[in-house]
């Protein structure tokens, strides 16, 4: 991965000459860190996305669906003030810096023409978005604000001048001469890529050790060809994006990586096409990762209170259990009542509850009467033994807690972008999340969206992903003759076959759909139940998520790799 100054410089060339002239029809902000703006051009319309993300912060275009924020956030908001319905006139890079401006020109209220800078900071957790009056240098606001607390150098805040980031005082590799670069490069000291990676801007280590790496051997003049081949290239805007897939990385770039051991690569015929495919799947992972951080966090601690209350109540239980004592006790007392007198601290009497009838000290309270030790020796009885049926619902219900808990983990644990307002607002329901303040719901609530694939053999086959779309889909739309299934004694999605028209080969995928979005992802042999529709009920007072099913048969499936993809390739949503 290297997102350097001249990937910057080949996909901001590429957007130019796409977008350039192009009219913002649409802006939407679907995560907190990055905008999708939807361009109309003479080539037709276009969705361009700008991200501030600190893991994977890029900009290009791309054909990836959003799930966009019902209601839309503030910066957000911003955007289509000033820019929606704007004229985009330039996109253009910084120098070799990984800076790229886009000027648009809009009408305001008035009438009037204006222009607005569009400002994308590609610096890894230093990026940011920001939107600026390029006429007096102020900032409108910026999607992260840096104050003077954590920045003197430069404050991002609306009404505050912007100021871009300080300069690294290095060479621009596309004006520099023979002499600064043999200048800048002492060979006696080793280590070139390096080197050349601290002494112009815009090179990544990854484009530095291909340098080196066509010099073969590392004399001056080799070096300064290698280097002006890969930068007259660049000046040229002659460009080969590519991905290289080695042993357990990837890499993208817009020059031929030739020092790499490549598994596999792939040529592209556009920069945008290149960075879609390296950033697909990846981008939304992490952003998942930082959403679902907190809720699996939460969840953990709730499941493990239960697991602790589970402890003492079996502790509890046990001491009930042994509480069968007293009730001997009592009775011992109550036969040799007459033997024992007032004040005494213990009866040793004959236990005939026992086959040898030995001899047992019982205590005794020497401010009762026997009558009076006696019954207070049934009452504890008493206590402990109606505590054993409070105890064993309370355990129950621990019990069910903690299922109810390892699956919303399991959700978690798959869950997609779309998925993790569904679980948030479930846990809201339940209790373990307090409501947002300002979220009220508008409308009627929509039905869930679900996952739709198709089997080989044509049949239809429905995934809920979390507990929500598990209700919606088995209770609501599944018919009673579809084929449903879950892993057994698992935590794990519901699946649903459409219709009675499949094979056993539909039903095996079908099943491997089940495991694959169930704990046991990594395991052989699962087993999995699989039953019609119709023998399914959901129990009243359920949790959500939760069924009980009859009539079922078991599966034993292990993943198939190649399945699983020829699945996933048939892909869509539905609700």
């Amino acid at each position: 991965m290297a997102f350097d100054g001249i990937v910057t410089r080949a996909v901001a060339h590429e957007l130019n000459e796409r977008l350039a002239t192009g009219r913002i029809m649409k802006i939407y902000q679907p995560t907190d860190t990055e905008i999708v703006m939807q361009v109309r051009t003479r080539r037709g319309n276009v969705r361009l996305l700008l991200s501030a993300s600190l893991s994977f912060p890029r900009i290009h275009m791309t054909n990836a669906s959003y799930q966009n924020p019902l209601e839309a956030p503030m910066f957000c908001m911003l955007l289509r003030k000033y820019c929606e319905g704007a004229i985009i006139e330039t996109i253009r890079q910084v120098d070799m810096e990984r800076i790229i401006h886009i000027d648009i020109r809009g009408r305001d209220e008035l009438g009037d023409d204006r222009t607005k800078r569009i400002v994308l900071e590609i610096m890894g957790r230093h990026s940011n978005l920001i939107l600026m009056d390029p006429q007096n240098g102020l900032i409108h606001d910026g999607l992260h604000h840096v104050t003077p607390a954590v920045s003197r150098y430069r404050v991002i805040l609306p009404g505050r001048p912007y100021v871009a980031p300080p300069p690294q005082n290095k060479l621009n590799p596309l004006t520099a001469t023979k002499d600064d670069f043999i200048r800048r490069i002492q060979f006696n000291e080793g280590k070139i890529a390096k080197q050349i990676v601290g002494s112009f801007e815009g090179i990544s280590p990854l484009i530095a050790n291909e340098i080196v790496h066509r010099a073969g051997l590392p004399t001056r003049e080799a070096l300064w060809t290698s280097f002006t081949e890969i930068m007259e290239a660049a000046r040229r805007h002659d460009y080969i994006p590519v991905l290289v897939r080695t042993e357990n990385k990837e890499h993208f770039s817009v020059v031929a990586l030739t020092h790499l051991s490549a598994e596999s690569s792939e040529t592209f015929t556009g920069v945008s096409e290149c960075l879609e495919a390296f950033y697909h799947g990846k981008a939304e992972r992490d952003a998942v990762k930082q959403r679902v951080h907190d809720l699996a966090r939460l969840v953990a601690n709730e499941r493990n209170k239960n697991e602790k209350k589970i402890e003492k109540l079996l502790d509890t239980k046990r001491q009930a259990e042994d509480a069968r004592i007293y009730q001997i006790y009592g009775e011992l007392i109550t036969a040799n009542i007459y033997q024992i007198t007032r004040g005494q601290t213990e009866a040793n009497v004959v236990n005939y509850y026992e086959e040898e009838a030995p001899l047992v000290n019982i205590p005794l309270d020497p401010a009762l009467t026997p009558a009076e030790n006696a019954q207070a020796y049934f009452k504890r009885y008493t206590k402990a033994k109606n505590s054993l049926a409070v105890v064993d619902d309370q355990i129950a219900a621990a019990e069910e807690e903690v299922r109810y808990l390892d699956t919303v983990l399991q959700q978690i644990e798959n869950a997609g972008l779309a998925d993790i307002e569904d679980i948030r607002e479930e846990l809201t329901e339940q209790g373990y999340l307090r409501a947002r303040p300002g979220k009220i719901k508008k409308g009627k609530p929509k039905n869930p969206v679900l996952e739709r694939y198709t089997s080989s053999e044509g049949a239809v086959i429905y995934v809920g992903k979390n507990n929500k779309q598990n209700d919606y889909l088995t209770n609501r739309l599944a018919s009673p003759n579809d084929t449903w299934l879950h892993t057994k004694d698992i935590p794990g999605s519901h699946v649903v076959i459409r219709g009675d028209k499949f094979s056993e080969r539909t039903l095996r995928e079908a099943a491997m759909l089940a495991v694959y979005y169930s704990k046991a992802r990594q395991s052989s042999q699962v087993p999995v139940d699989y039953t019609l529709v119709r023998h399914v009920k959901k129990p009243k007072g359920a949790k959500p998520g939760f069924v009980i099913y009859e009539q079922q048969k078991t599966l034993f499936v292990t993943l198939d790799d190649e399945i699983i993809q020829a699945l996933t390739k048939t892909k869509t949503t539905t609700s």
